[in-house]
C-alpha cells in the first residue's frame, strides 16, 4: 500500500489532473448542477488529496473534509497547507486523530493558521481517537467519534454548498 501512495500522494500534478479530469466528467452529468459547489472529502492519505482538489478546482469545489489526514503541513515547497491562497472553499472540515496530533502538535495549528489567513472558514479539531478511527472495518474503528466527524461534515457541506 505504501508503494501505491507516493504516485497518488507525491507528485501534486497527479491530483491536478485528476481533480479536474473528475469534476469534467461530473459537470458533463445531466444530474449535476453546475451551478452549485462540490464537496470532497478524504480519509489518512486522502487529506492532502482534498487540500489540492479544493485548491485546484477552485470554482467548483467549494466544501472539504480530511478525516485522520497525514501530510497536511509539511516543510516541503509542495504542503497541501500551501495551497490554501489557492481556495475559494466556504466550509472545511479537519479531524485530526489524537495520535497524529501527539506526532507533530504543530501542523493543526499550521492549517488552522492558513485558513484564517485567507478567510476560509475551517473547523480543525483533535478527536479523541486513534489514526483510522473513522471506517467500520479498521482495527481502531470509534463508532461514537466516527458518528461525530460525519455530522459535522454533513454540516460542514449543508454551509459550503448552498
Amino acid at each position: 500500500l505504501v508503494g501505491l501512495m507516493g504516485p497518488a500522494t507525491g507528485n501534486p500534478e497527479n491530483t491536478r489532473k485528476d481533480a479536474t479530469a473528475a469534476v469534467a466528467w461530473l459537470d458533463k452529468q445531466k444530474q449535476v448542477d453546475t451551478k452549485k459547489g462540490i464537496g470532497t472529502t478524504g480519509y489518512c492519505m486522502g487529506g492532502p488529496l482534498v487540500m489540492r482538489t479544493m485548491a485546484f478546482v477552485p470554482d467548483r469545489v467549494k466544501a472539504g473534509g480530511s478525516f485522520h489526514g497525514g501530510g497536511l503541513a509539511t516543510a516541503a515547497p509542495t504542503s497541501p497547507h500551501l495551497l490554501v491562497p489557492q481556495m475559494k472553499s466556504k466550509a472545511v472540515l479537519i479531524a485530526v486523530a489524537q495520535n497524529d496530533d501527539q506526532q507533530d502538535p504543530t501542523v493543526k495549528d499550521k492549517v488552522k493558521a492558513a485558513f484564517d489567513a485567507q478567510q476560509i472558514p475551517v473547523e480543525v479539531e483533535v478527536y479523541p481517537a486513534q489514526h483510522g478511527w473513522c471506517p467500520p472495518d479498521s482495527q481502531v474503528f470509534d463508532e461514537a467519534q466516527a458518528e461525530k466527524a460525519w455530522t459535522r461534515l454533513l454540516a460542514n457541506f449543508k454551509a459550503g454548498l448552498k
